[in-house]
């Protein structure tokens, strides 16, 4: 088979299918992947924060000083680049004095948004902030526009990033910390255009100029990134409101985008697990359509401040909850399903990184698409995390760009691309990553080696399954997890590499 060459120095990868198919680059550098495009969402919602990131200092599950010891390490373990809190729509609810000071004499509140659960508050400012000192991540805190108030917002400031004598700062003294914290990210509203106060994107834009000017005078002058609250998936509205009258008071705008099996939020999404190809076909599907919308969004950007960065701060896969959980906690099993949608979403924020700033799957533990699951004592590892860990070499790599027409898969008359991919560069070393998304057929992969000199495979990891509902559970925790691939050779120069249906390799390039 002839392969055809881009400058003289590209490389051809060829997807073996009913159809050949070639990738091709000419090997160049283009953008850097940040790695905040893996963060992290951790909302009070359900168990995502007591029991999951929090079970107190006096619980029977081993802690360290009351998080959670198999979370935290997990996390660690996991190198999460940044973590938003409180919210999501609880932010818009949240008063920070309640979370501060003695836990004893905190008052409870009522969680409003998620299932009327009481929180005792336990949890706080100085929780988050010391949590994320010790995973050594950024902080991304989202501010009550919805209920709260600019005094409010500028108390907080003060209180988390103060040094003058003044009564905020030193209530943080008094209440142990010394040093002020840093905030590195700061969410101005949440879905201000619904559970964060119904509005407008006119009315919300003045709301947003104002939160925003006074954001920067009472930061002491650390003056953390500024993210608005932006578009709810395809409103393109929403973004050319926003920037066209408050485009020059942000540095970030937020997009959220979910999947549902069954995109109905009124009724049935779909289960979590005993699915058909169907519910699997159509989050893939719709998965990719990320793909199409990014762009949109980044061009309404580049027409009025091309220096704003839009934020996917909260993504992945929404379905019914567990069946016998409680109403509104959102619990969801994860299956090699959702490990594909991630790694395939991944590939399209690698594309377009150059204008992302951050991404946040929703959410960290026991919400929606966790890493973790917890139940008692026990915890597990999910398909999502296992992707997240796998696709960490890409975090602050230089992105190659790929071109192809890859094979369809076909189910009930509906095709998509069933091949995804990137090709990333860091410290010399090249790292190819390739999902195959159909459920049935085998892809075959050869990539020419010489424009970037590599002449071996490196370590070299897949993740699959025998079913795209496969999950691990508590019982049997390591069904899907990354593990040791030998379905790649390397022959004259040329990397082959046999991809089963559903699955999703890492191959480092030597």
């Amino acid at each position: 088979m002839k392969r055809q060459f881009l400058l003289g120095a590209a490389l051809a990868l060829t997807v073996s299918a009913s159809a050949q198919t070639k990738l091709l680059t000419n090997g160049q550098e283009a953008h850097q992947i940040p790695a905040e495009i893996y963060g992290q969402f951790a909302e009070h919602l359900g168990r995502c924060i007591y029991d999951g990131i929090w079970v107190g200092k006096n619980s029977n599950i081993p802690n360290q000083d009351g998080y959670r010891t198999d979370v935290f390490n997990a996390l660690k373990d996991l190198q999460i680049p940044v973590l938003r809190w409180p919210g999501g729509c609880f932010a818009d609810t949240y008063h920070w004095r309640d979370g501060i000071g003695p836990a004893d004499k905190r008052p409870k509140i009522k969680n409003v948004f998620w299932g009327g659960t009481m929180e005792d508050n336990s949890f706080g400012t100085d929780e988050f902030f010391t949590l994320c000192e010790r995973l050594g991540c950024k902080t991304y805190l989202s501010v009550n526009v919805g209920t709260g108030s600019v005094r409010d917002m500028t108390d907080w400031l003060e209180y988390i990033t103060g040094t003058d004598d003044c009564p905020n700062v030193n209530l943080r003294k008094q209440n142990g910390r010394e040093k002020p914290y840093k905030i590195d990210f700061m969410g101005i509203g949440n879905e201000s255009w619904g559970c964060g106060g119904n509005m407008r994107p006119e009315y919300y834009a003045d709301v947003f100029r104002q939160y925003s000017c006074y954001a920067y005078l009472y930061n002491n002058h650390t003056n953390p990134v500024r993210v608005a609250s932006g578009s709810n998936d395809f409103d393109y509205n929403w973004t050319e409101v926003l920037l066209k009258n408050a485009g020059e008071h942000m540095d970030h705008i937020s997009l959220h985008y979910y999947v549902l099996p069954i995109r109905d939020w009124n009724g049935s999404k779909g289960p979590d697990r005993g699915f058909g190809e169907d519910h699997y076909f159509g989050v893939i599907r719709d998965g990719y359509k990320m793909g199409d919308m990014i762009p949109k969004h980044l061009d309404i950007i580049a027409k009025y401040k091309k220096s704003v960065k839009l934020d996917v701060d909260e993504w992945g896969i929404w379905t019914d909850q567990e069946p016998g959980t409680i109403p509104g906690h959102l619990y969801q099993q994860n299956t090699l399903r959702d490990a594909l949608l991630a790694s395939t979403t991944f590939d399209i924020f690698h594309k377009y990184a150059y204008g992302l700033g951050m991404c946040n799957i929703a959410q960290v533990v026991n919400v929606l698409q966790s890493m973790v699951l917890t139940k008692g004592d026990k915890m597990i590892l999910t398909p999502t995390y296992h992707v997240f860990k796998m696709y960490a070499v890409h975090q602050n790599a230089k992105y190659i760009p790929l071109s192809f027409h890859s094979p369809k898969y076909t189910f009930n008359g509906e095709s998509i691309d069933a091949i995804s991919a990137t090709l990333s560069k860091k410290d010399g070393v090249y790292h190819l990553s390739v999902t195959n998304v159909d459920s049935k057929k085998e892809n075959t992969v050869t990539l020419d080696l010489s424009a970037i000199n590599a002449t071996a495979t490196g370590k070299a990891e897949i993740i699959t399954s025998k079913s795209f509902a496969d999950y691990n559970s508590f019982d049997n925790p390591n069904v899907i997890k990354a593990v040791p691939f030998n379905g790649a050779t390397v022959k004259k120069g040329e990397l082959t590499v046999k991809l089963p249906p559903m699955s999703v390799v890492t191959i480092e390039l030597l």
